[in-house]
């Protein structure tokens, strides 16, 4: 795998530099900025990598948690030593978040308490933006927290995976043939539904685009894996990979666990836009159902991943 480093950092620098010339970034200011997002691109390629993790979970806890913390804070001081815009306040507040994540189950018990607590930490930090003040940007176009909601989500990603131990979420960032057509399937059987529910409820108009017919099928396909390996994992990996099962065990039904994850799952897209979004929170709850089906079928997330991303990818495409 090693030998594959170099064709994913030139792939990452790729896709920055086109990003950066489509958004107006200074050259000199995305030269800065590369390294720091080629470190956070590799950790979070360890992620999915299970030989890798494997290797780390070798380790004691509290020292895959100490590890956890050191790679939570390295790109933020790549970046902002590059960039000039380092801050002592911000380097604590990274380090405290990560630590609270990292350490959370070396020092609390594996029990339902502490795993809902962790999930709402992870989701109003989210939800409240926090990175966005501690990551300052150098410039308005370049979206410097990114890498701190990369962060977030690998940091709390390994300490589940690799400190907790978690099990049976099928996590990877490829799925097998099978998990690709259920993944197509359960988004075929979607499609109607909430075409017509959004619809019934005025969300959004078809808007296809407007790019030539070279750029539209590239824009499909970073669109389609961008969502699969960031989006998609991550909100799979909390609702339908941890959620959804303890919801099952402790409601002790499968159906109710299903839709009561579904449900929450539209919650937390309330705040889209303006809030409170509730025409987004009914259709996310109702797409939220048939990730959750694709995920029960395969036993993995990596096929509710692909009905996500297939689902995302649709709306940003062609609709507005």
């Amino acid at each position: 795998m090693i030998w594959a480093l170099p064709l994913f950092w030139l792939a990452c620098a790729t896709a920055g530099y086109v990003y950066a010339q489509q958004h107006g970034i200074p050259s000199h200011l995305v030269l800065a900025a590369l390294p720091a997002f080629l470190i956070e691109a590799t950790l979070f390629l360890a992620l999915g990598i299970e030989t890798w993790r494997r290797k780390l979970e070798s380790i004691r806890p509290a020292g895959v948690a100490a590890l956890l913390v050191l790679g939570a804070v390295a790109p933020y001081c790549a970046a902002s030593l590059a960039l000039g815009s380092f801050r002592w306040q911000s380097l604590a507040g990274i380090a405290l978040l990560a630590g609270l994540v990292s350490f959370w189950y070396v020092l609390l018990p594996q029990k339902p308490a502490s795993d809902v607590l962790l999930l709402a930490l992870m989701a109003a930090v989210a939800l409240l933006r926090v990175f966005k003040s501690l990551y300052v940007r150098p410039d308005d176009q370049l979206p410097l927290e990114v890498l701190g909601q990369a962060m977030w989500i690998r940091t709390g990603a390994f300490a589940l995976l690799s400190v907790r131990r978690v099990q049976g979420i099928g996590f990877g960032f490829w799925p097998s043939p099978r998990e690709w057509k259920i993944g197509a399937i359960f988004f075929v059987i979607m499609v109607p539904v909430v075409s017509a529910l959004a619809w019934w409820i005025g969300f959004g108009k078809f808007h296809p685009a407007a790019a030539s017919w070279i750029r539209t099928p590239v824009m499909v396909v970073l669109t389609f894996f961008g969502s699969l390996w960031v989006v998609s994992l991550s909100e799979e990996f909390f609702f339908r990979g941890l959620l959804q099962q303890w919801m099952i065990r402790w409601l002790r039904n499968e159906w109710a666990g299903l839709i009561t994850t579904s449900l929450i799952f539209g919650a937390v897209h309330l705040p889209r836009g303006s809030f409170p979004n509730w025409r987004f929170a009914l259709l996310a709850s109702v797409a939220g159902v048939f990730y959750g089906l694709a995920f029960r079928q395969a036993k993995s997330i990596r096929a509710s991943m692909v009905t996500h991303a297939l689902t995302v990818t649709t709306m940003r495409v062609f609709f507005s």
